[in-house]
């Protein structure tokens, strides 16, 4: 990733915001947010057992805000921020916006994404792969890939899965956007926004 590839916007590079490669613009908010990638962990044993113990084992999707668009969209659930049960993993929900893509960039870290609803395809270092839900996809490390809707007209939602706190904790830090995300809705879907609640999300219409 440490040159540019052929048929790459050569602009790309200038447009990631801070935390990632330049500080020379916004990308996207969260990349300017101070957060908590892996927690100290203080206390007696005593203490930290019983503190794991007591922390909840559900967690519910609805109590969390989407962010991002207006093409791609994620909501985070489990990470060291946010809970502390969670050390080595984070996980967070996607969504395309139909006719939809997310950025273009690579990091060191594998990641799985089990896809909820929709149908879409991914470019791995120039490979693409389809998928549609109830697939799972795993980005192998130092991949550079980039999602993207196959439908023009229902969004597609993936949850993923990463191991990047872990990766932090070793230093293991590498992380770069080749092209950021879209900041223009897909044409025709100006006024899209995820929706909490589906009728179907992974069922065929009148059952199996």
């Amino acid at each position: 990733m440490g040159e540019i590839p052929d048929g790459v916007n050569q602009s790309a590079f200038t447009n990631a915001g801070p935390g990632h490669n330049q500080p020379k613009e916004v990308v996207w908010e969260r990349w300017q947010k101070k957060r908590t990638f892996v927690r100290a962990l203080e206390g007696t044993y005593g203490e930290l057992q019983q503190g794991l113990m007591d922390q909840p084992r559900v967690y519910k999707s609805t109590d969390w805000q989407w962010k991002g668009g207006p093409q791609f969209f994620d909501k985070p659930i489990i990470n060291p921020q946010r809970t502390d049960i969670a050390q080595s993993i984070e996980t967070h929900i996607s969504c395309i916006a139909p006719g939809g893509t997310g950025q273009r960039h690579g990091h060191m870290n594998s990641a799985l994404f089990y896809i909820i609803s929709g149908k879409g395809y991914d470019i791995h270092d120039g490979k693409r792969i389809d998928y549609e839900a109830g697939d799972v996809i795993i980005v192998e490390n130092g991949c550079v890939h980039q999602h993207f809707n196959a439908s023009e007209t229902e969004p597609a939602r993936a949850l993923v899965i990463k191991t990047k706190p872990m990766y932090l904790f070793l230093n293991m830090l590498f992380q770069q956007t080749v092209e950021a995300r879209h900041k223009d809705p897909v044409p025709g879907q100006e006024g899209f926004e995820p929706r909490e609640e589906e009728l179907d999300y992974n069922h065929p219409e009148g059952g199996y």
